[in-house]
């Protein structure tokens, strides 16, 4: 693996750089975040902007209109957009990072001709149908059921924490083809157009006080054939596809935001008096940061070993549990750190006294979700021991 930039790639920045300082302020402030359709509107806004200058789907083939970058091209990508602060990916999120490649890396043609291009275009948006009530952590006990009646699917079952539903074109769907096999066996991936008959969506509110994610109901909802990806009862095999793009490159851009992060802690932890003494003056916490900071390089070396694996593969190895599980939980302790910082003036939801309370306690909140989406620490600590280190699975 050779990082160092070669005089193309140099100029690659430069250009990404300064297509970024104009366009950036150009596309204004981010809308309220209960304003859906203005957030829709502004995010694939964003994503149009981005195909149309050539870096959308930065490392998707030539051949879908991606701009297949290098691996340097793409590590170049995160490290610009994270710092001209672009707007992040948004409503695009599930369709870029998760359904477009799983469609690339198993659609049949006809899919990849209707979706891929629209979804890169920021023309289609996707959400995704994984987890249920009953089936978050054990995803595979999912229970929401595909009966097939001819060339449709009658699907009838409930869907929790489904991203973006309210605005979505398309529903990356998970259902039950076969209960009388083993869990794992009887699943299929499916393409879901949202807003059918027998659908409901109701969003829910969290505790950050936003509604990202939704309940979605089916009754007697029928989904052509046609929009299966990969065989029937192969969805589980389909789904892990899924989830490594989701677990490894998908939160490159958020990790350099994280290396940012910490150095405005710094600069906050100068400016905060304790004790007839500034915050920074405390040998323990230079220590603290200082370890934080270098676990910072290690998971950016880590990330570009999973993309690595992704260019000669197709998609990110197993790998990409082992950078989920380090990013998640510490991003986790630097937010821990903004905390002992602020003090008090953490528990604000607002900016107190000057200080960017609001920010770093929607940090925190934030990071409680991180070590529980896309699989939780759990999970990540089971996929690293029985897949990379060969360890003996749990007893059944």
């Amino acid at each position: 693996m050779d990082l160092r930039y070669s005089d193309a790639e140099k100029k690659f920045r430069g250009e990404l750089r300064a297509w970024l300082a104009e366009q950036v302020p150009a596309h204004g402030e981010p809308p309220a975040q209960d304003d859906w359709d203005a957030r829709r509107a502004y995010d694939t806004g964003w994503q149009k902007k981005l195909y149309e200058a050539g870096y959308a789907g930065i490392n998707w083939p030539a051949e879908y209109g991606g701009r297949d970058a290098s691996l340097a091209e793409q590590l170049i990508y995160y490290e610009e957009i994270a710092r001209a602060n672009a707007p992040y990916v948004g409503v695009n999120f599930v369709g870029m990072l998760h359904g477009g490649p799983t469609l690339i890396a198993e659609g049949t043609p006809e899919q990849k001709e209707r979706h891929v291009s629209r979804i890169l275009r920021g023309e289609e948006v996707w959400c995704q149908g994984f987890s249920e009530p009953g089936a978050g952590s054990d995803l595979a006990s999912l229970q929401c059921r595909a009966v097939r009646d001819g060339d449709e699917y009658v699907v009838s079952g409930h869907k929790i924490w489904t991203s973006f539903a309210q605005v979505a074109d398309y529903c990356e769907l998970l259902v039950r083809t076969d209960p009388e096999v083993r869990k794992h066996r009887g699943i299929t991936w499916l393409i879901c157009p949202m807003g059918l008959p027998g659908m409901e969506v109701r969003p829910l509110d969290t505790i950050m006080g936003e509604s990202d994610f939704s309940e979605v109901f089916f009754e007697d909802v029928r989904i052509p054939v046609e929009n299966r990806v990969g065989e029937e009862n192969d969805g589980w095999r389909v789904t892990n596809v899924t989830l490594r793009f989701e677990r490894g490159t998908a939160f490159a851009s958020d990790m350099i935001h994280l290396q940012q992060f910490v150095r405005e802690l710094v600069e906050l932890a100068r400016t905060i008096t304790r004790h007839d003494a500034n915050a920074w003056e405390d040998r323990a916490l230079r220590q603290e940061v200082g370890h934080l900071s270098a676990e910072l390089d290690a998971l950016w070396a880590m990330v570009k070993l999973s993309v690595c694996e992704a260019i000669d593969t197709g998609v990110p190895g197993v790998g990409a549990s082992a950078v989920k599980l380090f990013y998640t939980e510490l991003y986790q302790r630097v937010c821990e750190v903004g905390q002992r910082i602020l003090g008090r003036a953490g528990l604000a939801r607002e900016d107190v006294a000057g200080l960017p309370s609001g920010k770093i306690l929607h940090r925190t909140l934030q990071s409680l979700s991180l070590t529980i989406a896309a699989g939780t620490s759990q999970i990540q600590r089971n996929i690293i021991s029985e897949r990379i280190l060969g360890l003996p699975k749990e007893p059944r």
